[in-house]
This record gives structure tokens, C-alpha cells and sequence, in this order.
């Protein structure tokens, strides 16, 4: 069952970072095309160049931060119905008799408020310990003088593992079986 755990966390894992970076990069992009637009396409010199570039990277995390809550409200869907080493999560009907057998993202609403509020939960956990450690034994003296968006992501993955495991045994919703 570990197995099954951690296989489903890494298919999560890689979904939510290509997508998360992809439209968080998109975005950036189009931002960064539309600054050029808007100041009247100016020839691309390389002071220019460098000047969209630091615009992209200004933009890039910003938006990165919530095309994170979009990627992590898409890819629970993602998580149902796929055979991983065995078992598979089903997600079940409003009554818990019958399994959803396609799932669309209406049927998530509710799942994904239960397991948004658990990473929630676990994130802020981890965080508190990661304070702990940097107080004690770094010259960091506060956390925002190294917690960043990429941070975050990272304690948003870590958490991710145990938040399924968690849901999958706290939501009446949700059900493993063998396939």
C-alpha cells in the first residue's frame, strides 16, 4: 500500500509541477509581451532584452503562486480512476453508494475543500518546524528572510504525500479498492 501511496504522489508531484511552471511561465510571457507592446516595440537591443527578461522574472513567481491553486484544484482530478500498483482511488456519490465513474471537476468541490484545508493544515505544520530549526541552529533571525513562493512549493510537495494518505482515510468520499 506504501507503494501505491508514493506512485500516486509522484504522478502528482509531476503534474503539478509541469503545470503549475507551464502556465505560471505562460502567463509571465504574455505579461511580458504585453509591457513590450504597450511601450511601443522598441528595436531589441540588449539592454532592452535584459529589461523583458527581469520582467519575466519578476512576474514568474508572482504568478507562480496562483497557477499553484489552479494546478492543485486540476490535478485532483487526476488522482481517480488509475490503476497504481494495484489499487486505485474512487471517488464516491453524495449518498457513498455509488462510484463516480467520470469524474468532473463539480464532483471535486467538496473533496477538494477537505483536502485543500488538510494541506493547509500540514504545510502550516511543517512550517512551524522549519521556523524552529532556522531560529535554533541558522543565522536567520525571521522567516521571510528565507521563506520564498519556492519554498512553499516544496513543503506544498512534501505535504502532498501525507495529505493522501490522510484524505484517503478520513473522506467518507473517497474509496481504495484493488483493480
Amino acid at each position: 500500500m506504501s507503494r501505491f501511496y508514493i506512485l500516486l504522489w509522484l504522478r502528482w508531484a509531476l503534474r503539478l509541477t509541469l503545470c503549475s511552471i507551464f502556465f505560471a511561465a505562460l502567463f509571465s510571457f504574455l505579461v511580458t509581451v504585453l509591457i513590450y507592446f504597450s511601450r511601443g516595440l522598441p528595436e531589441l537591443t540588449p539592454e532592452i532584452t535584459d529589461a523583458l527578461f527581469d520582467i519575466f522574472r519578476f512576474w514568474f513567481p508572482v504568478l507562480w503562486s496562483f497557477t499553484i491553486l489552479l494546478a492543485l484544484f486540476r490535478g485532483l482530478k487526476h488522482i481517480f480512476n488509475n490503476c497504481i500498483n494495484g489499487f486505485e482511488l474512487k471517488l464516491l456519490t453524495c449518498d457513498g453508494n455509488n462510484i463516480v465513474e467520470v469524474i468532473g471537476y463539480g464532483d471535486l468541490v467538496k473533496v477538494w475543500r477537505k483536502w485543500f484545508m488538510l494541506l493547509i493544515w500540514l504545510v502550516g505544520s511543517i512550517m512551524i518546524f522549519a521556523l524552529i530549526y532556522t531560529n535554533l541552529f541558522t543565522s536567520y533571525s525571521g522567516l521571510f528572510e528565507w521563506f520564498n513562493i519556492y519554498w512553499l512549493y516544496g513543503f506544498i510537495l512534501f505535504s502532498g504525500y501525507f495529505s493522501f494518505i490522510i484524505l484517503s482515510s478520513k473522506c467518507k468520499k473517497i474509496k481504495i479498492v484493488t483493480c
